[in-house]
């Protein structure tokens, strides 16, 4: 178990790495991966049974203890990031399938790489891990309401379909985490450490999945998309530190909601687009899929050389 938990260690440090191979292995072999899409659904559930095994009652006793942080966090991701994604799509011509792929992913949760990315920037990890867990749980409402209101101007949206699967796929698979955690806590702590590993394996064969699917509106509007999802996520990254430090926020604070604005559940948008969109509408949530584990990563290295002045005298920063 040792060796399993280290070599899960060992891919989730490298997870950027493995996302990339395993797009480009998608790309050049979609006959191979694109017979994985039926079982997107599937793989998402298993990540979010994953996320429920690590939850514990401390994540949420954070928004009780400090409601006004967890809001700022809350509310600027699902604000932010779709008005981002629509302003996108107004500016830069685009199909109809990719502009719903966008706003879909724009309304989406907050990614749970954004805690360890937290983490590695030096940033205030109990409010991330707080705003990706309330952002999961409003996201049965919160994203079909979104992508209705958003995105129906683009390709029809059944918002109560969406609605189902979501609760199907991301409520149903926490709460079956969350319980067996409680019931075997003994056997949930042995298995913890090989979760990484789990969690990676589902999030690339995800990406491969969808980029197999779909390779020629890849080859055709790749780069346009790469484009746009750069953009979308740099800005998120950008007026997330902006929302929190309009707000009064810490250094810390403004470290852990500009990471969690701007890193998206892409492997959500990217089950929610194949199963009522297109593969194509996936292409844009896979392609964040890539980049925002290199950007988080980029970002947490710049965010870990500053902080603030009494960290910098040699005292902890105080953490409200």
């Amino acid at each position: 178990m040792k060796a399993v938990a280290s070599f899960s260690a060992f891919v989730g440090r490298t997870f950027a790495i493995w996302v990339i191979l395993f797009a480009v292995l998608g790309f050049f072999f979609p006959d191979t991966f694109k017979q994985i899409a039926p079982y997107i659904v599937t793989l998402l559930a298993i990540i979010m049974f994953g996320m429920g095994l690590t939850i514990s009652p401390a994540d949420f006793r954070e928004v009780v203890r400090r409601p006004f942080d967890v809001a700022i966090g809350v509310l600027a991701q699902f604000i932010i990031m779709p008005l981002l994604a629509v302003l996108l799509t107004m500016i830069i011509p685009m199909p109809p399938e990719v502009a719903a792929g966008v706003i879909l992913v724009g309304c989406c949760p907050g990614g749970t790489s954004s805690n360890v990315m937290t983490y590695l920037s030096k940033g205030d990890v109990a409010l991330s891990v707080a705003c990706t867990s309330v952002t999961t749980l409003a996201a049965p409402l919160v994203t079909p309401f979104l992508v209705w209101l958003f995105a129906s101007q683009y390709l029809p949206v059944d918002g109560w379909a969406m609605f189902l699967s979501i609760v199907k796929v991301v409520l149903v698979p926490l709460a079956l985490g969350f319980a067996l955690q409680k019931l075997l806590p003994g056997l949930v702590k042995t298995a913890i450490p090989a979760l990484p590993l789990v969690s990676v394996a589902g999030i690339v064969l995800i990406v491969s999945a969808v980029v197999g699917a779909s390779k020629p509106a890849i080859a055709q509007s790749g780069l346009m998309i790469f484009a746009v999802v750069v953009l979308h996520n740099g800005l998120g990254y950008l007026l997330g530190y902006f929302a929190a430090k309009a707000s009064g926020l810490s250094l810390a604070k403004r470290k852990a909601i500009a990471i969690e604005v701007g890193m998206q559940n892409s492997g959500l948008g990217a089950a929610l687009a194949n199963a009522y969109f297109s593969p194509v509408a996936a292409v844009p949530s896979a392609i964040f899929s890539v980049w925002h584990n290199i950007s988080g990563a980029l970002l947490a290295n710049y965010f870990s050389r500053h902080v603030e002045d009494d960290e910098q005298a040699g005292k902890p920063a105080v953490v409200n």
